[in-house]
C-alpha cells in the first residue's frame, strides 16, 4: 500500500473507532468500547505507517 492509502485507511479506522466508542458510551457497552479503542489505535498506526512511507518513499 502506498502512503496515501495508509493515511486514508487510518483516518477511516480512527473515525469508526471513535464512533463505536461514542455508541458504547451511550449504551453502556464495554465490549463495543474496547473494540472502538482497538480500531482507533489501528487507525493511528496506519496513519503513522503512511507518514513513514511518505518520508522513505513508497518502495517499502
Amino acid at each position: 500500500m502506498g502512503e496515501l492509502t495508509d493515511k486514508i485507511k487510518g483516518n477511516v479506522n480512527e473515525a469508526f473507532g471513535k464512533g463505536k466508542q461514542a455508541a458504547a458510551d451511550s449504551n453502556n457497552d464495554a465490549s463495543l468500547a474496547a473494540e472502538g479503542k482497538k480500531q482507533e489505535a489501528k487507525g493511528k498506526t496506519q496513519q503513522a505507517a503512511g507518514e513513514v512511507k511518505g518520508k522513505l518513499g513508497d518502495d517499502i
